[in-house]
């Protein structure tokens, strides 16, 4: 297995220890810890990428690995953040929804398009999608750290931490639908193409 995909599995097998540490109330400071298990994973996202391209190592099993951590990194964290309150009801839900939702449809939509021998390049707004949600998530976390462990804003600061934590994972959320009705307009034609047929 070369070097991308060890570092793909790395955020895959973070991920359980992110769930823990963010849930073990009785671990000293572990919603930071888990924080920062967040921000570390993410990073090997752009990480293993970088280097598959940079060596010409991409591989069928890491086209295959790396959208799934992705995907679970992204909605371990939300899931999190959502069932404990730290984005308010019934905000959370319909971000979580919203969210989840586009990355089915995208993953059903590009399997078809492999059948056709499709190639479904991510876009501008796919990308700015996954900045805001990298941002967002740790925020939330530490603002969920900030009220469940140790109190370091309260007041006026606190209400601002909590406006630029929901506008950014509002802003995520927005990106969201507008990179998946994008993905699906520009790749429409997917869905009409033969089998075979190469996307130009």
């Amino acid at each position: 297995m070369n070097l991308p995909n060890r570092i793909t599995l790395v955020r895959i097998f973070l991920i359980p220890l992110l769930v823990f540490f963010y849930l073990a109330t009785f671990v000293p400071y572990g919603k930071l810890i888990a924080t920062v298990i967040f921000i570390i994973a993410s990073c090997t996202d752009f990480l293993d990428g970088h280097i598959a391209r940079k060596r010409g190592l991409v591989t069928d099993l890491g086209k295959f690995l790396d959208p799934i951590a992705d995907k679970l990194l992204t909605m371990s964290a939300l899931l999190l953040v959502v069932a404990d309150g730290t984005i308010p009801a019934p905000y959370g839900v319909i971000c979580a929804i919203i969210i989840l939702g586009r990355e089915l449809v995208i993953s059903a939509f590009r399997q078809i398009a492999a059948t056709k021998n499709f190639v479904m390049a991510a876009d501008k707004w796919g990308k700015l999608k996954t900045i805001f949600q990298d941002i967002a998530l740790p925020v939330l976390m530490l603002l969920a750290f900030n009220n469940t462990e140790v109190m370091w804003l309260t007041g006026t600061a606190l209400l601002v931490f909590e406006i630029i934590a929901w506008s950014l994972i509002g802003i995520a959320t927005l990106l969201t639908i507008v990179s998946g009705v994008n993905y699906l307009v520009k790749n429409w034609s997917v869905l009409r193409a033969p089998k075979g047929e190469q996307n130009g």
